[in-house]
């Protein structure tokens, strides 16, 4: 697939699979082996921004045990300016101390003499295994050899170089007809869960956009699509999506414009996660309606996407609707029981607190299933994305040490 219309919000803007970091102008990027993973593929990447702007924010993880690139790359971003940011597969850096904190600001600073600027104005992510050293000798010649080589064409191998159980890249872009664009990778096939998900993003754009509506739009556009992915609720120390303005265009959007077009990208991207997700064979999409608020809405979707009983259930391609309701009522949210109803792929098997349709009507047999709770409670709504539990997942975490 070369190109997808967003299905989700902001229908309008089209999103193409085939760009990248690279495709809106002021940037270079470039994927690399240096030897942290013993298999030998692509574990560096840098994405550099040449300007003339150099405005930046950044979401992390609300996790507790935050890593050390994270810990580095919140302080360098705080300022709104990012140059450049260093990522790296094979290890996260996570849970190391005082030397893994070091290690990223050794890398900070390699990258920064390469480019001629500031340490403060590199970011630095890893992924990879939890409580292990990197190894910076590697690390950091890799480093150099990236920043060299970083071009226009090296978007798809930074792709690569941050996949970790990820089967594919994870690539996206929007071309506005106005004459600015935004591009964005990511990484991320298990521990998704809202606040974020096991994931690194990189976005870019070369709209002229300044860092407050930068970080506004940042914002909006995680809590509507990466924060509402939650393939098996387990959240991870890494966490981190980056978005970096060169300004090249010259073109200022509106707001809401470009906010939306970023929601459009954000989306695909979140997506591409989801259907990457360890060992799944359906992607679920959880609608709640008529609740009497967002909040509600959300505590419901997420309720029933982290339910374990109903992950198996539909990977038996079985519509147990049962499992939808018993997480249902275990939430705070306001509602009747005998005013719910919920639907399968179309068919609405449980109608005012009692049995519906035969659910020998459903067909579960597509990676698609739409799961639709109507609370009859209110003009609210929201959607959650989640997967099935299968046997797949539990052997590859069963297995994975790197």
């Amino acid at each position: 697939m070369t190109q997808q219309e967003s299905t989700h919000e902001a229908q309008e803007f089209s999103v193409e699979r085939a760009g990248s970091v690279t495709t809106p102008r002021g940037f270079r990027a470039a994927g690399l082996a240096c030897g942290i993973k013993d298999s030998g593929k692509h574990d560096l990447a840098v994405v550099v921004n040449d300007g003339p702007l150099q405005d930046a924010s950044a979401v992390f993880t609300s996790n507790r045990f935050v890593a050390a690139p994270v810990q580095w790359s919140r302080e360098a971003v705080a300022d709104g300016t990012l140059r450049a940011v260093v990522l790296n597969s094979g290890g996260a850096n996570a849970c190391t101390g005082k030397g893994g904190l070091a290690d990223s600001l050794q890398t900070a600073t390699r990258a920064a003499q390469a480019l001629d600027c500031t340490v403060m104005d590199v970011a630095v992510c890893s992924t990879g295994l939890i409580g292990v050293r990197l190894p910076m000798d590697e690390l950091l010649a890799g480093v150099d050899d990236a920043v060299a080589s970083a071009s226009v064409q090296g978007g798809a191998d930074a792709a690569a170089a941050i996949m970790t159980t990820d089967t594919v890249r994870k690539m996206a872009s929007h071309t506005s007809p106005g004459g600015w664009s935004i591009g964005g990778i990511a990484k991320g096939a298990g521990m998704l869960a809202p606040a974020l998900a096991t994931m690194l993003v990189v976005i870019t754009t070369d709209a002229d956009i300044r860092p407050l509506a930068l970080d506004r739009a940042l914002r909006e556009a995680c809590s509507q699509t990466f924060d509402r992915v939650d393939s098996d609720g387990c959240q991870s120390t890494n966490d981190t999506v980056v978005i970096m303005s060169s300004g090249a265009s010259g073109v200022a959007p509106r707001g809401d414009e470009f906010t939306q077009a970023l929601t459009a990208v954000c989306q695909d991207l979140a997506m591409q996660l989801l259907a990457d997700a360890e060992g799944s064979s359906h992607d679920v999409t959880i609608t709640v309606r008529n609740a009497a608020s967002e909040t509600d809405a959300l505590e419901v979707g997420r309720s029933i996407a982290r339910n374990n009983l109903f992950k198996c259930a539909i990977f038996g391609k079985d519509p147990n609707w049962g499992r939808v309701l018993s997480a249902v009522g275990t939430t705070g949210a306001a509602f009747g029981p005998d005013q719910v109803d919920v639907w399968f792929n179309g068919v609405c098997v449980f109608r005012q607190g009692g049995i519906g349709e035969d659910r020998a009507l459903v067909d579960l047999s597509g990676r698609q299933v739409d799961v639709v709770v109507d609370l009859n409670h209110g003009p609210s709504q929201a959607s959650v994305w989640t997967n099935d539990l299968t046997y797949g997942y539990v052997q590859e975490n069963a297995e994975y040490s790197s």
